[in-house]
C-alpha cells in the first residue's frame, strides 16, 4: 500500500482499469445521498486507517445537533462534540453527518441520543478509545449534558479539553 490508502494495480496498459482504493467501497461520498428517515436506517460507513501505526485524536464537532422529545414532539438541540483514537478504521464523515442528520425526526431522551451514537461508533469503528460530549441546550429551564467514554485516556496522544464552557444563563 502507497500513500493516501492506493493500492497498487498492474495492468495491461490497453484495457481499461479502476484503481482499487480504501475509498472503493463507499457508497455516499461523491453523489447524492438522501437523509436517512431514522438512525436505524442510516448506514455508518468506515475506511481502513492508513496511519494506523500511528496514535492520534480525531474530534468531530456537530455544534447544530437535533433531535425530538419523545414526550412532546418539541425539538431538542446539542453540541456533540466525538473524539477518538482510531485503530484499524476511520469513520467516513459524509456518513457520520448523514447519521447524526437522521436524528432531527427521532423521539428519544438526551441520554439514549447522545450514549447511542457513541456505542454504534464503537461498534463500527472498534477503536483505541472513544468519548462523546453531549451538551443539550436547555429545555424548561434545565440543560442536560451528557458525557461517555469507552474507559481511560490513552497515554501519549494529545486530546484537548472540549471546550464547551458549561451553561451559566444570565450569569
Amino acid at each position: 500500500m502507497s500513500c493516501c490508502g492506493e493500492t497498487s494495480v498492474v495492468s495491461d496498459p490497453f484495457k481499461e482499469t479502476k484503481v482499487e482504493t480504501i475509498y472503493s467501497d463507499l457508497k455516499q461520498l461523491g453523489g447524492q445521498t438522501d437523509l436517512p428517515s431514522s438512525p436505524e436506517e442510516a448506514v455508518l460507513e468506515r475506511v481502513s486507517n492508513p496511519q494506523a501505526d500511528v496514535a492520534y485524536c480525531v474530534r468531530f464537532t456537530a455544534p447544530e445537533f437535533t433531535s425530538l422529545c419523545p414526550m412532546t414532539g418539541q425539538p431538542d438541540f446539542a453540541h456533540l462534540v466525538i473524539d477518538y483514537v482510531p485503530g484499524e478504521f476511520l469513520v467516513e464523515s459524509k456518513s457520520l453527518k448523514l447519521f447524526l442528520g437522521s436524528f432531527r425526526n427521532h423521539g428519544a431522551f438526551h441520554e439514549d441520543c447522545t450514549i447511542s451514537i457513541a456505542r454504534r461508533l464503537v461498534d463500527l469503528l472498534n477503536p483505541q478509545w472513544l468519548r462523546i460530549g453531549g451538551y443539550w441546550y436547555p429545555r424548561g429551564g434545565i440543560p442536560i449534558d451528557v458525557f461517555w467514554q469507552t474507559g481511560p485516556m490513552p497515554e501519549g496522544v494529545w486530546i484537548p479539553d472540549q471546550g464547551v464552557p458549561p451553561y451559566r444563563g444570565r450569569g
